[in-house]
C-alpha cells in the first residue's frame, strides 16, 4: 500500500504501508469507480494488498469494500461474448493462416475437417486436444459452450 502525495490523488511508492483501516481509508479513500482509470487505481491497491498475504481483520474490511466497487463496476460494463470452440478454431485458421487443409494432422480427414468447419460435426475431446496444442491454447477455448 502506498501513501496518498496530499490533494494530488496519487499514491508514493516505499512509504509507511498503513494497515488499521482508518489508515488505509486515508492512504486510499474509497470512492464509486467511474472509469477504467479509477477501476485500475482501485485494482493496484488490491493487488497491494492480496500481494501481503495474510491480512489483519481491518486490512480484509477494507478489501471488501474496494472488491464490492469493483464488482458493481464489473456490473456496469458490457460483457464479453461468449464464442464457440468453432468460432475460436476459425479464428486462430485466420490468425495463421491456415486452410482446412492445414488441419489434417488433427481430424485425420479433410472430410472431417470439413465437416467440422461447417458446423456439420462437433469438436471431439481429441480433436480439443490436438488443436489445443497445435494453437498453444487452453483447450477451454474450445470447448463447447453451455
Amino acid at each position: 500500500m502506498r501513501n496518498m502525495i496530499k490533494g494530488s490523488g496519487r499514491m508514493t511508492p516505499g512509504l509507511k504501508k498503513p494497515s488499521t483501516y482508518i489508515e488505509l481509508l486515508q492512504a486510499f479513500p474509497p470512492r464509486p469507480i467511474k472509469s477504467e482509470e479509477d477501476f485500475w487505481a482501485t485494482q493496484e491497491i488490491i493487488d497491494d494488498l492480496i500481494d501481503r498475504g495474510e491480512l489483519t481483520e481491518d486490512e480484509e474490511d477494507y478489501l471488501d469494500v474496494l472488491g464490492t466497487l469493483v464488482y458493481e463496476y464489473e456490473q456496469t460494463q458490457e460483457p464479453i461474448p461468449a464464442v464457440s470452440g468453432l468460432e475460436v478454431l476459425k479464428f486462430m485458421m485466420e490468425q495463421h493462416n491456415l486452410s482446412q487443409k492445414d488441419l489434417v494432422s488433427v481430424f485425420k480427414t479433410e472430410s472431417i475437417a470439413s465437416e467440422v468447419l461447417n458446423g456439420n460435426r462437433k469438436l471431439t475431446v481429441a480433436h480439443i486436444q490436438e488443436l489445443a496444442k497445435m494453437f498453444n491454447l487452453s483447450p477451454a477455448a474450445f470447448m463447447p459452450l453451455t
